[in-house]
């Protein structure tokens, strides 16, 4: 069977490092809000280009986070409606809604990212944010979403859970170009822990400084607490692990790119659409995803199971016609609609080999 991700594959690399790293946590007895949470931030700051980095515990509450630390600082306020792509992955809708404020559902371009023009359309007078997402790994079109949002005197904010490395249409790595970028560390992601965990990327000094209390119970000092903040902290040893992980974060992303270079390059099925990609070199492939016409899919993925590909569909059902998100059931979403019913992900890593990559392609250039 080629698994989808071979997880332990990737991390089997890491072994003695990450054993090295727990034992000197444990000499230090320190295991929260220490020296390895510190020289991460301070790494992955210097790596995104941005001013600052803090650790949080997981990706949608570094969503969640991040807008409230802007209601603190008096730039948003409950009730401010915040556009979102209408196919991205639930949490960034919950991450906003958490925060008080109402999600506007915007249609994604062919490229399975936010619409600058369905944007531009969407925003009224109670327009007060962007959230873009840079699904599967490729960035939205920050450039352009930039000079949007100034225009019409927005914040502009990116959930950057699968791009990490990524980088825009100007060359810019994701998480330095924004008011704030959220992050995922989850164990599946292209930087990923061996738990959950997150962090928040920003040049806003202020914005910095509260974000950095709000995690802790809103406390700089202990015991001391300046707002209502919550319990939400990258731990030591994650921080350990992501340090290490961090050194070949470009490598492990030229091996995806290489992969996926193959793929675009060899796939050839009339029922297959190959992604949009505006620059592999730029593009993450935290997913290579496919859509598969003429209702066809669960007939392929079948079809690939047989043939021992794992696949994974990313993702089955639309934000809005989740049962926890009832109320906007109504909107007539066609373009996220089309795409939840007709993507599927196949196997793409760092550790992935060229006879597997081939006989993946062989496998999809096979099915009639």
């Amino acid at each position: 069977m080629i698994k989808f991700l071979d997880l332990q594959q990737i991390n089997d690399e890491y072994r003695e490092a990450f054993h090295t790293q727990l034992d000197h946590l444990l000499d230090s007895g320190w295991v929260l809000m220490g020296k390895h949470l510190e020289s991460f931030e301070a790494n992955f700051a210097n790596y995104c280009k941005s001013k600052h980095c803090i650790g949080v515990a997981n990706g949608l509450e570094a969503i969640t986070i991040i807008l409230e630390a802007y209601k603190i600082a008096g730039q948003l306020k409950e009730g401010d409606e915040v556009i979102v792509p209408s196919n991205t992955y639930i949490a960034t809708i919950l991450g906003v809604i958490n925060a008080g404020l109402k999600p506007v559902f915007v249609e994604p371009d062919d490229d399975f990212n936010l619409s600058v023009a369905n944007t531009q359309k969407a925003i009224n007078a109670k327009t007060k944010a962007i959230f873009t997402v840079h699904l599967y790994g490729q960035t939205s079109n920050i450039p352009a979403l930039t000079k949007l949002a100034s225009k019409n005197g927005l914040l502009l904010f990116d959930d950057a859970a699968q791009a990490h490395g990524a980088r825009d249409l100007e060359g810019q790595v994701v998480g330095g170009s924004t008011n704030a970028t959220a992050f995922s560390f989850y164990p599946g992601k292209n930087l990923g822990a061996l738990g959950d965990g997150g962090a928040i990327t920003t040049n806003d000094s202020e914005i910095a400084e509260i974000i950095k209390a709000y995690r802790n119970y809103g406390s700089h000092q202990k015991y001391h607490n300046k707002y209502k903040g919550v319990n939400s902290r990258l731990d030591e040893l994650q921080a350990a692990f992501l340090n290490e992980k961090l050194k070949n974060l470009d490598h492990d992303n030229k091996k995806r790119q290489d992969v996926a270079k193959l793929y675009l390059e060899q796939i050839k099925n009339k029922y297959i659409q190959l992604p949009i990609v505006h620059d592999i070199e730029k593009h993450a492939f935290h997913l290579f995803v496919l859509r598969i016409k003429e209702s066809r899919r669960d007939r392929f993925q079948e079809y690939l199971s047989q043939n021992n590909i794992q696949t994974v569909i990313h993702y089955p059902i639309p934000p809005h016609h989740q049962s926890a998100l009832k109320e906007f059931k109504h909107l007539n979403l066609p373009v996220a609609e089309q795409m939840h019913d007709e993507v599927i992900s196949i196997p793409i890593s760092q550790v992935i080999t060229k006879d597997e990559v081939n006989k993946i392609i062989k496998a999809i250039n096979d099915y009639r």
